[in-house]
């Protein structure tokens, strides 16, 4: 019997000899991480950001925490440069160096051999023999006809109704199923400048036609963003019967100073400043924001704005020589996507 008990006490022994020649090396690589006495390691802190892609994150709710911290680390650091900058601009004060204007689509925009010269000659000499030279020699005074496509519904009805209180001596007239080629003839006998038609889709107003009478030019607008006056917050008491003032930006190029002088002949030369109203085509990037504002004088410093309504955009379409004709008519300037749109930094108004 204690041979047996001597022979297990020899085995355990042993046992005991392997479980700590095992353990050595754990504890060896531990006192080189740098462990305590004790032979406990302290717990690692994760360091951040990770030094792998966040993306092979397998688990969505990390991988969305390690995220929201990655952005939330980018914006401490913005800002803390944004700081340093500022201070060192405030030490520097007169000798500071100049902001760096900020890169923009628009300020990178692709040049265009097609941008006006205002001291050119021959642009002044084709704005003097244009369509609209007598309105702008003010032999004319611009009256307008405002209708609609077949069968309107009740939103472009209320667009050419609030377009007509926007438009001095302009006039709402419902299509009745005539076609544009029976009405332009009667538009000019009864002394008619400009024609603007309303087209719709699904009960929402899409496009607008433009045509300048009585030899043109014709110009086809996609309209989207469409805000009637009840759709504006904040917005202000309705017009007056006043004559605006027109704004029109960023009309750059020949054919941007067309259309520029299409929508400018719609309205009469002589503003009434009395009415504090102002109408603007904004373009930008090629769409042409609409908006119609009265400005308010509240001191001798400080004037504020309110929009009036509506308020809608414009994308060209086409421009084409003469009255409206979609079979045999002659095109100016057609857009087309695939062929014009290949760089977003090229412009064309």
């Amino acid at each position: 019997m204690a041979k047996a008990g001597d022979k297990s006490g020899t085995k355990g022994k042993k046992g005991l000899k392997r479980k700590a020649t095992a353990e050595e090396p754990q504890e060896a690589a531990v006192a080189e991480d740098g462990a305590t006495e004790s032979g406990v390691q302290p717990p690692k802190t994760a360091a951040f950001p990770p030094g792998f892609s966040i993306s092979e994150i397998k688990n969505k709710q990390r991988r969305h925490l390690m995220f929201t911290r990655w952005k939330q680390q980018q914006r401490k650091e913005k800002l803390a440069i944004k700081k340093k900058l500022k201070k060192e601009r405030e030490a520097l004060g007169d000798k500071a160096p100049p902001k760096p204007i900020p890169k923009t689509i628009d300020n990178q925009r692709v040049h265009d051999e097609t941008i006006v010269d205002p001291n050119d000659e021959e642009v002044a000499y084709d704005e003097a023999t244009d369509e609209f030279a007598s309105y702008f020699n003010r032999q004319t005074s611009p009256k307008i006809l405002i209708t609609t496509s077949d069968r309107p519904h009740g939103r472009t009805v209320r667009l050419c109704e609030q377009l007509s209180t926007v438009i001095p001596n302009s006039h709402v007239y419902y299509r009745r199923g005539l076609a544009l080629k029976k009405i332009i003839p009667q538009c000019i006998s009864r002394d008619f400048t400009d024609l603007i038609v309303i087209n719709e889709d699904r009960k929402t107003p899409n496009g607008l036609v433009l045509s300048h009478l009585p030899s043109g030019p014709t110009a086809h607008f996609k309209m989207s963003s469409v805000r009637l006056r009840k759709e504006i917050k904040r917005r202000g008491k309705d017009p007056t019967e006043h004559v605006p003032e027109i704004i029109l930006n960023n009309f750059t190029t020949r054919l941007g100073h067309s259309v520029g002088r299409m929508f400018a002949s719609l309205f009469p030369h002589n503003p009434q400043f009395i009415g504090r109203q102002v109408a603007t085509f904004h373009n930008q990037r090629d769409y042409i924001f609409f908006r119609f504002h009265r400005y308010i004088f509240k001191s001798e410093k400080k004037v504020g704005i309110q929009e009036l309504g509506p308020r809608f955009t414009l994308k060209l379409r086409s421009l084409q020589k003469g009255t409206f004709d979609s079979k045999y008519g002659e095109y100016e300037w057609v857009h087309k996507p695939r062929e014009m749109d290949t760089s977003r930094r090229k412009f064309h108004l």
